[in-house]
C-alpha cells in the first residue's frame, strides 16, 4: 500500500477517514484506502441509509449482523462505510445508492463510477470522520 498521506479523493485533493466508529476500510484504518490486494475495491465512503441497508441484504450481503470475527460491528442508517465500489453502482442503477462523502472517497472509484453521479449522491459540504 503506498502512503496513506500520498493517496487522494475523486475531488484531487487529500483522500481524508471515512469513519473510526465503525471502523472502516479494507485496511480497518478509517480509510478508503486500498491496493491490488483490494480486489472489491472498497473506496466509496458511504452514508449508509435503510434502504440500501435492506437491498444489500437482498443481494446476499449482510451488513447489519455483527461479525467479530472481521472486526465488524454491524451497520446501523446513518452509519459511514467504504463500499465496494461496484456494490455502490448497482444500487445506483436500482435507486437506493446512499449518499457519498467525496472527500473520503479513494479516487480509483472513478474507475468503476461516473464523478457526475457520485456528486449527484454526495453528503452536503466537508465532512471529516466520525
Amino acid at each position: 500500500m503506498e502512503d496513506p498521506a500520498m493517496e487522494h479523493n475523486v475531488l484531487g485533493s487529500e483522500l481524508l477517514p471515512c469513519s473510526y466508529d465503525p471502523l472502516t476500510g479494507y485496511f480497518r484504518d478509517g480509510c478508503c484506502n486500498t491496493d491490488d490486494s483490494d480486489s472489491a475495491a472498497h473506496v466509496i465512503c458511504v452514508k449508509v441509509t435503510r434502504e440500501f441497508l435492506a437491498f444489500s441484504m437482498s443481494r446476499g450481503n449482510d451488513l447489519c449482523t455483527p461479525r467479530p470475527d472481521y472486526r465488524f460491528a454491524g451497520l446501523k442508517p446513518g452509519d459511514r462505510w467504504c463500499l465496494c465500489a461496484n456494490r455502490w453502482k448497482e444500487a445506483l442503477e436500482a435507486g437506493v445508492a446512499p449518499p457519498v462523502v467525496l472527500d473520503s472517497t479513494h479516487i480509483r472509484a472513478l474507475e468503476f463510477v461516473l464523478l457526475e453521479d457520485l456528486m449527484q449522491h454526495a453528503v452536503p459540504g466537508r465532512n471529516t470522520a466520525v
